[in-house]
């Protein structure tokens, strides 16, 4: 009985080991960002700036798990002169695993108006669980935050994707997990301050725990090329749209081919 109560063990071991490979070989190819990357916008409601926006990723690498990891932030805030009417201190942070672009902490901090939300969750993808502010989840394989999710859809093939072409993900938030389609509207050149772009446009259809407290469609415009930068972001919230329009970028991965010049 030791003996076969022995082989068990080991085969167990053995089962577990296989996992803990498998799991450990996903790889993205990411072309698209890197450490250091920096883009600043301009928030406007109607024809008035109301406030400023930035998407950065750390100069390093954080360790998670004894791997390299993207350190994401994305904070908005009104300006202080316009505060009375609506005023916005939102911050974000995900720890993203560089080789496999999903997720290990999300951290969400939503101060929009008489609105406030903390929310904080670590996902272990190995055992397929969400230990969060609100408990503890199951979760599927590679499941994404709205942050992280939004830096995997830049490392996708765009270029092969046509108007209404739906990219299926996964978000987990608060206690659930959502379906995340993020759909392709079409293509455009804008002119924003940071200059004109050649865009393909999408559309993440979120559930819960988007960018900002949207009450409605969310329209992206990346610029068409390999690093996929968000040029624009169009969002509805309690008191009309406001749109996030690229002003500065740094520290980009390599060429923004979808660039054809400054403003005119």
């Amino acid at each position: 009985m030791k003996k076969l109560s022995n082989k068990f063990a080991l085969v167990l071991a053995i089962f577990q080991i296989a996992l803990v490979s498998s799991y450990a070989q996903r790889h993205i190819a990411n072309e698209a960002f890197g450490f250091g990357e920096r883009l600043e916008y301009k928030v406007g409601y109607k024809f008035v700036k109301a406030g400023t926006a930035v998407f950065s990723i750390g100069d390093k690498p954080v360790k998670r798990n004894g791997q390299d990891a993207y350190d994401i932030r994305f904070d908005v805030k009104s300006l202080e002169s316009l505060d009375w009417m609506y005023k916005v201190r939102d911050q974000y942070r995900t720890v993203v695993d560089v080789a496999g672009i999903y997720p290990i902490e999300f951290e969400q901090h939503i101060r929009e108006g008489n609105y406030k939300r903390d929310f904080k969750a670590t996902f272990d993808q190995q055992a397929n669980l969400a230990r969060t502010t609100d408990g503890e989840f199951k979760i599927p394989d590679y499941v994404h935050d709205v942050v992280s999710a939004f830096y995997y859809i830049r490392t996708v093939d765009l270029k092969s994707k046509k108007k209404g072409d739906v990219i299926k993900l996964q978000n987990f938030y608060g206690k659930k997990t959502y379906d995340l389609g993020v759909k392709v509207l079409g293509r455009e050149e804008i002119t924003v301050d940071g200059g004109k772009f050649r865009c393909v446009i999408v559309e993440p259809m979120i559930q819960e725990g988007g960018l900002f407290k949207a009450d409605g469609r969310v329209v992206i415009w990346l610029s068409d090329d390999e690093r996929k930068i968000p040029v624009k972001v169009s969002t509805k919230i309690p008191i009309g749209t406001i749109d996030a329009e690229l002003v500065k970028f740094s520290g980009l991965r390599g060429e923004l081919a979808a660039r054809l010049g400054d403003k005119k």
